[in-house]
């Protein structure tokens, strides 16, 4: 069984990487059980936050990663809160918090009409720091914001991010439809096929 290190400290993350990495041939190990701190993610993108995350993860520990870096994009803020999702309140000098980040959110859309909204998840596997050919592989899941929260399931945006197709907000969804249907679930079992292309 090949040993990796998961690039997160997010014990929601952990808990659906645990889940969906279940049918791999890997020992999976969170960062925090040997010793490594967090990453600087000081990019535009996902994509290239999550490599950094990655690398720097695989460089501590001599180990495979994988990195995520996700978060919540509504069109009327221009993407907003992005790269930003799990700071979004410490923009503001706040402590990070789940509920003021979504107070934020919320307080900001109180005018807007357009409520369309989408999760999107780019995931990172290395096979050491220096990979020149790092496995990427992304997803998104669209739905729109809710003012009022609802479900006590998930974390993050998921009591205002509303999914009309299931006539509820994610952390009102199973866990287990929330972890195959979501914008994690569908990068994973991207990354899942390009592994197996590259005989991984």
């Amino acid at each position: 069984m090949k040993k990796i290190v998961i690039a997160s400290n997010s014990a929601g993350k952990l808990r659906e990487f645990a889940e969906l990495l279940k049918t791999f041939d890997f020992l999976a190990i969170p960062q925090s059980e040997l010793g490594v701190s967090e990453a600087e993610e000081p990019f535009a993108t996902f994509i290239e936050n999550a490599l950094a995350k990655a690398r720097h993860a695989s460089r501590v520990t001599g180990l495979a990663a994988l990195a995520d870096d996700s978060g919540i994009c509504v069109r009327a803020l221009g993407g907003a809160p992005g790269v930003y999702s799990a700071r979004y309140a410490q923009q503001a000098g706040e402590p990070r918090s789940d509920t003021r980040n979504n107070e934020k959110l919320v307080a900001a859309m109180q005018s807007i009409e357009d409520r369309r909204a989408f999760y999107y998840a780019a995931l990172v596997f290395v096979q050491h720091a220096d990979d020149p050919h790092p496995i990427i592989a992304d997803g998104a899941w669209h739905g729109e914001i809710v003012a009022d929260a609802r479900g006590d399931g998930g974390f993050g945006y998921d009591p205002h991010f509303y999914l009309p197709q299931y006539g509820c907000t994610s952390a009102e969804l199973p866990a287990e439809v929330k972890i195959r249907e979501s914008h994690r679930g569908i990068a994973m079992r991207e990354l899942a096929k390009k592994l197996v292309q590259f005989r991984l």
